[in-house]
Parts: C-alpha cells; sequence; structure tokens
C-alpha cells in the first residue's frame, strides 16, 4: 500500500504544475457545492456575486509553509504580483499589486474590519492572524464591496475570515524547525461549547525566529488570536476577534539596478560595527506591536429583515529606524536654527544616531446596515464612520559604543533633545481622520436568472493635523467627499454556468503627509497642500463562470480609467527612507483574468491562473516646468503576463504538491528607461497523515521547499521614480533622473512541521 501511494503522488507530482492541499475532514472549511470531486483548495468557491472573486480556504492554508503571510499565500491567485524579501515572509519589506495596482490601492479586511493604515494606505501581511486560524482568504481584483469599510479600493479586496472556535473541546501543537536557523512554535486550544450558553473560543500562540536569509541580522515574531462566538435562533450569530502582534523585523535594503549588477545580493547591511558606521544592521530592525479587535455581529430581525454591525478597534506603534550622523551644531528645528546640542559619543562634532520613524496610531469605527427583502427587490442600507488618530514622529536616539541602539522603540522620552529640552526632529506631527459614509443599494431578481444591482456610496474623508515644529505650518486641515455609483448584472445560464457584468467607482484621498511642510536646513522644500485631488477611478468588468462536479473555470474581462492617479514610492530624506506620492495624471488599464480548477479524481486536483495586463500612463508627466513625455508609456509594476499553476495529490495517508509562478518585465519609471527582467518561482511539498498509524487524532509531518530554483532576480519595484536617466522635456529642458530601487527576490528555504491535534 505504501509503495501504491508513494508511485501516485510521484506519478501526480510530475504530471501537475501547481499547489493545493487537502485536511481531515472534521476540518474542512469549504464554500463548494459539488457532487464529483471536492475542491480541496477552495480557489474557485461557488460564487453568485456579479464580479470576480478568487479565494483560498483553510484547506490549502494549512499545507503551506506556516510562517507565510496572507500577501504569499494568494500569490498563484489571477493577477497577484507579489514581492517578498524574504522566504518565511517576515519582513515588512514585501509588496502585492492586482492587476498593475499597489497595496495602497487594495483594502484589506479581517474580519470585516479595516487594516490598512489610516494615513498611508498601506497593510502589512506578517502582523496579520496566523495561518492556522484562517478559514478563508477571498481577493476581488476588481473592487470592494459597497458596504467595506475602507477608502481604497480600486485594486480589489483582501479578505480574511477567521476560523471558528470547534464545537469540541480540544488543542493543536504545531513545531517547525527550517533553513536559516528557523524555528517556529504555535499552540491553539479550543474551549468547545461551554455550558448552556452557547459560547465557543478559542486561543492560540506562536512564537517566530529566523535568521536573515542574507546579511546580518533576525526576525523574531510573537502572536496572539483569539475569537469568541455565539450563535443562536435561525442564523443570528456575534463574535469578537482579537488579534495581537509583537515583533522585530529586519529591514533588506533595496538595491538600485547598479547596485544589484555590482553587488548582487551581497547588497547588504554590514554584520559588524565600526564608529561612524550609519550601514550598520542593528540600525534598521523595526520593531511594531498592533492590537486588532473586531465585533461583527448578525441579527435575523424578522423573515424579511436582518442587521449587520461590525465594530473594531485598532491599536498600534512602531518604528522603522535607520543609521545616520548627526553634527553638535548648524541644525535645525524646522526653520528656527539652533544652538549647540549635547551628543554623547561625538567626534569632532559629529555623533552616529539612531533616525526613528515612529507611528503611534490609534482607531475606532463602526459599519451597520440593514437588508430588507421586499418582494423582487433586496434593499440594503448602511452607515460607517471611523476615527483614526496618528502621532508621526522622526527624531534621533544615542547608540552605544558597540552600536547597539539606547532605544530601538524611538521612544521620544529617550529621544536627543536641543539644549532648551525640546525634541529634536526632522518631522513631528499628529492628524486625526475621520471618515463617514453612506450606502444603499438594491438587488433586482428581474427572473428567477437574472439579476441587477445598482447602488450608490457617498464618503467623506476629513483630515484634521498639526505640525510641531517651528515654521510657517500649524494647524492642518482637508475635508473632501467622493460620489460613488455602481451597478452590476447577474445571468445564470443554467445550474452550473453565469454571466455577469459590472461597473464600479473607486477614489484614494491623497495620502496625509502632503498636508504638512518639509524642511531642510531651515527652509521649505515641499510645501504641504489641501488642494490636492482625490484619485478617481471607473472601473468594468465582464465574466463567465462554470462550477461542475470536478471542473470549474472563471474568465474575466477588464477596464480602468483613472484620474490624478496617485502612485507610492519612497523617497531618501537624510538616510531615512520616507513614504511620498506622485500624481501620474490618468491612465487606461484593461486585460483579461483566467483561472482553472481540475479534479479529475479524489484526491488529485489541478489549478492554473494567468492575466494579460495593458497598462498605459494617459498623460505627460509635469516635473518642475517642464513636461516628462510619458504619453503612452507603461504603467510602473504592470507586469504584461502573469501564470500561476499548481497540483496536489492527498490519498489519505501521503500527500504533496508543486506550485510555479511566472511574472513578466516591469518598469520602474514613468518613461520606461528602466525594468527588471520576468522571473519564475517553484514551490513543493509532501507530508504524510500519520494519525492511522498512531492513535486516530490528526498527527501530519509535512515539509515545505520554499522557491526551490533559488533565482538570482529583482522580483518588484520597491521605489519608483520618474526618470532613471536625465531626459528632454517637452519644453526642452534636461530632467535629471534618478534611480528606482528594488526587492531583491527571497532565497530558497526548507521548513519542516509536525502538527498534532488532542
Amino acid at each position: 500500500m505504501l509503495r501504491r501511494s508513494a508511485l501516485a503522488l510521484a506519478a501526480g507530482l510530475l504530471a501537475m504544475p501547481g499547489a493545493a492541499w487537502a485536511q481531515d475532514a472534521d476540518d474542512q472549511n469549504t464554500d463548494i457545492r459539488v457532487v464529483g470531486h471536492r475542491d480541496p483548495e477552495g480557489l474557485l468557491p461557488d460564487q453568485t456575486v456579479p464580479n470576480a472573486v478568487s479565494a483560498i480556504s483553510g484547506d490549502f492554508i494549512v499545507k503551506q509553509a506556516p510562517t507565510l503571510n496572507a500577501f504569499q499565500l494568494v500569490n498563484l491567485l489571477p493577477g497577484a504580483n507579489v514581492s517578498s524579501s524574504d522566504p518565511y515572509g517576515l519582513s515588512t519589506s514585501s509588496s502585492l499589486t492586482l492587476r498593475g495596482l499597489g497595496q495602497d490601492e487594495i483594502g484589506v479586511l479581517m474580519e470585516g474590519a479595516p487594516q490598512n493604515d489610516i494615513g498611508y494606505y498601506y497593510a502589512y501581511p506578517s502582523q496579520f492572524a496566523d495561518p492556522e486560524n484562517l478559514k478563508q482568504i477571498a481577493l476581488a481584483p476588481g473592487g470592494v464591496d459597497i458596504d467595506a469599510p475602507t477608502v481604497v479600493g480600486a485594486g480589489g479586496l483582501l479578505s480574511l475570515s477567521l476560523d471558528d472556535p470547534r464545537a469540541r473541546a480540544g488543542a493543536l501543537v504545531d513545531l517547525s524547525l527550517g533553513s536559516y536557523a528557523a524555528r517556529r512554535a504555535f499552540v491553539r486550544v479550543d474551549s468547545g461549547t461551554i455550558g448552556k450558553t452557547g459560547l465557543k473560543a478559542f486561543l492560540s500562540y506562536s512564537n517566530t525566529r529566523a535568521d536573515n536569509w542574507r546579511g546580518a541580522g533576525y526576525d523574531t515574531r510573537q502572536h496572539v488570536d483569539a475569537k469568541l462566538l455565539n450563535e443562536w435562533g435561525d442564523g443570528n450569530r456575534a463574535s469578537l476577534a482579537l488579534s495581537f502582534n509583537d515583533a522585530n523585523s529586519s529591514s533588506y535594503p533595496s538595491p538600485t539596478l547598479a547596485d544589484w549588477k555590482a553587488e548582487g545580493r551581497n547588497f547588504n547591511y554590514n554584520a559588524q560595527y565600526t564608529p561612524g558606521n550609519t550601514n550598520y544592521w542593528r540600525l534598521y530592525r523595526a520593531p511594531f506591536r498592533n492590537l486588532y479587535a473586531s465585533a461583527p455581529v448578525h441579527l435575523k430581525l424578522g423573515d424579511r429583515l436582518a442587521l449587520d454591525s461590525t465594530s473594531y478597534l485598532q491599536f498600534g506603534y512602531g518604528n522603522s529606524p535607520y543609521g545616520t550622523e548627526l553634527a553638535t551644531t548648524g541644525n535645525y528645528l524646522g526653520t528656527e536654527a539652533l544652538g549647540p546640542i549635547a551628543l554623547p559619543g561625538a567626534v569632532d562634532g559629529v555623533a552616529t544616531v539612531l533616525g526613528n520613524y515612529t507611528g503611534d496610531q490609534a482607531r475606532a469605527g463602526n459599519v451597520t446596515k440593514l437588508t430588507y427583502q421586499a418582494g423582487a427587490h433586496r434593499i440594503t442600507a448602511g452607515l460607517w464612520f471611523d476615527r483614526g488618530t496618528d502621532r508621526v514622529t522622526q527624531s534621533y536616539t544615542s547608540i552605544g559604543a558597540d552600536g547597539e541602539p539606547i532605544d530601538r522603540w524611538g521612544y521620544r522620552a529617550k529621544a536627543i533633545r536641543t539644549a532648551d529640552g525640546r525634541l529634536l526632529a526632522y518631522e513631528n506631527q499628529r492628524t486625526v481622520t475621520i471618515t463617514k459614509a453612506f450606502f444603499i443599494a438594491d438587488q433586482i431578481a428581474v427572473t428567477p436568472r437574472f439579476a441587477v444591482d445598482v447602488g450608490f456610496k457617498g464618503v467623506d474623508v476629513l483630515r484634521n493635523g498639526r505640525t510641531y515644529l517651528p515654521g510657517p505650518q500649524g494647524k492642518v486641515r482637508r475635508d473632501g467627499f467622493a460620489a460613488l455609483p455602481r451597478a452590476a448584472v447577474h445571468y445564470a445560464l443554467d445550474d452550473r454556468q453565469q454571466l455577469f457584468a459590472n461597473i464600479t467607482t473607486n477614489f484614494r484621498p491623497p495620502n496625509e503627509f502632503t498636508l504638512y511642510n518639509s524642511y531642510y536646513a531651515g527652509e521649505v522644500v515641499t510645501a504641504g497642500t489641501d488642494a490636492l485631488k482625490n484619485e478617481y477611478s471607473v472601473s468594468d468588468e465582464i465574466g463567465y463562470r462554470f462550477i461542475g462536479p470536478s471542473f470549474s473555470a472563471s474568465v474575466t474581462g477588464f477596464h480602468y480609467k483613472f484620474r490624478n492617479r496617485q502612485l507610492a514610492t519612497v523617497v531618501d530624506s537624510g538616510g531615512a527612507q520616507v513614504s511620498s506620492t506622485l500624481n501620474a495624471g490618468g491612465q487606461t488599464s484593461y486585460g483579461v483574468d483566467a483561472e482553472i480548477d481540475y479534479r479529475p479524481a479524489h484526491g488529485v486536483s489541478v489549478y492554473l491562473s494567468g492575466e494579460y495586463l495593458h497598462a498605459r500612463i494617459d498623460d505627460d508627466l509635469p516635473v518642475g516646468g517642464d513636461f516628462l513625455p510619458t504619453r503612452g508609456k507603461r504603467a510602473v509594476s504592470s507586469p504584461t503576463l502573469q501564470f500561476g499553476g499548481g497540483g496536489t495529490y492527498d490519498d489519505g495517508r501521503l500527500f504533496g504538491s508543486i506550485a510555479g509562478k511566472y511574472v513578466g518585465r516591469q518598469y520602474a519609471t514613468f518613461i520606461n528607461d528602466e525594468s527588471i527582467k520576468g522571473y519564475a518561482t517553484l514551490d513543493l511539498s509532501i507530508g504524510v497523515h500519520l494519525a492511522d498509524w498512531i492513535d486516530g487524532k490528526r498527527t501530519d509531518l509535512r515539509i515545505n521547499a520554499i522557491n526551490v530554483t533559488d533565482p538570482h532576480v529583482l522580483s518588484g519595484v520597491q521605489a519608483v521614480s520618474t526618470n532613471a536617466r536625465d531626459v528632454v522635456g517637452r519644453g526642452g529642458t534636461i530632467i535629471s533622473g534618478s534611480a528606482p530601487a528594488y526587492y531583491i527576490g527571497s532565497g530558497a528555504a526548507v521548513m519542516a512541521t509536525v502538527s498534532r491535534g488532542f
């Protein structure tokens, strides 16, 4: 029997290019309704929504390397372009683009609560829930749901759903060891149903440590997830989900193309400290602590009326530090010249210090909607309110003689002060963001097979801020409203085939830092403004779905039209990597997404996905007093072709998988004078279910091989630029070039995991 299983596994791996997994029957969480061979991955869940949606289920997730973050887990899905700086997904240096749109354009929800940064719109996947606790990750690349509490969404919506607590008490333990001295422990305890209350809960804890795969340094992560759930009556449910993350992550340096050609993977921070060295690795470790809480409630108020409400609360503090030098004289605070300051360890009036870029955020909100069924009409109306506070400081902290920071967290109380006791800071501000929205939608069942959806959402974003730096600026304010209509149609050709089409509008307010002045040597180098326009986009989709007993497929054509396209980048400011935004004017994109899920036999699954993307800049870009000739150029970070493929085998004893992804060429400048080549990655896994050989309780042993071909490549664009080389503008002036920066694709890694249920 073992020999026969092994031969079947080998045949399955050789025959199929991809990845998917199965899990023992007690833990299956699938939305698939089939008669033939069950889909063990949940990659094409049975959908009736009038827009493109892809997903992965807990059955897929639980067979992956347990450190992978949510971005890495959706890498196989159509249009998902993931750039990871480390194989384990622990570093904050990573990115996700969908259909060429960056992660600050992608709304992210976990248990219905927003995860995007309130000021800059980024989401940080290494902070999300542990993979063992995820029931599903759904990816809708065309836009966000009308009730989604997010102000970005042109790039789509990434939704994470936590697993429900088990009805029976139990425990799960995962122990992992891997390359680069990686080790991880995970423990989850389920209470089961508590007496006659109907309540059930789970609590989990994980601890992870791994050396950097390139250069000196290491990452640590401690994480806690918890969920309390009560269900009663006919579909009523209320839950409280908590997720706490405490990490100290390495920031991998991002090379220019010249750096990459000269040093390759040796482009790293220094392993040893010497006096005056600002490139020492301990000066680039980012500590963060975050707490997320979400309380979704669903109540049936009658046969035709239902209430859904999600309240959420978030706290976070972290530092993105860097090494730099300060002089005891010649400093400024905003526009004010300062006298001499005391700098511990200064030599000839200059000291190496830790530059801090700290963010201290608090956020609370609620989204509530009522849904009423009135004959052929299903009417939804709701409100969303969100208030967030963001305290951003760029200060400086002394370091010891060994290069160790006195305070790696960058707390203001321990930072360097001026002679009269004020905080010495390059940036020092507090912003309150208040978001208010209303929405109404009607789904009309014209016939049993044909439905029309119409909706409208109005969103107002108010920012009130204050800078604490001396100068011409004090308080700042920006208030903007966006009107977002939408419409969609859905037609069921029969029980298995569907057609759909939609038109959706999205917007993106300017980042909060665009409101504030920036200073250098006492002068205003960039003037803050409240006059920047919202990015606005109109997207269209038309698609076809087939959901069969052993074969499922989806094909979606899409089109986007942008005004005031905003592109996030990173600029170097005195050694600090500071977020910035470029206005790329208009942009037009169109393309096709496709995916296939085929299950030829029990325990065997094949998944294929692909995307063609045509993304072009519509306008010449204003630079200084001239225009850069960018009209018709390809949009940055928008590969024309992407392909993914996966295949799995599981006979109840042995299981295995193979997963591959190809990403085409990506441009890094608006003028298209610099790009990175296409590349491919390959992941493998093999495992054995040991329950039947031991005591019948879940016991799995698996080995995950990540990026086994280990290509030496640049995997994505970390910081775009207008032009890499000097260019003659439309007006005849010379527009100086600046080099973009890139992510270095992660190296290969192997991780072994033992999973045991109790």
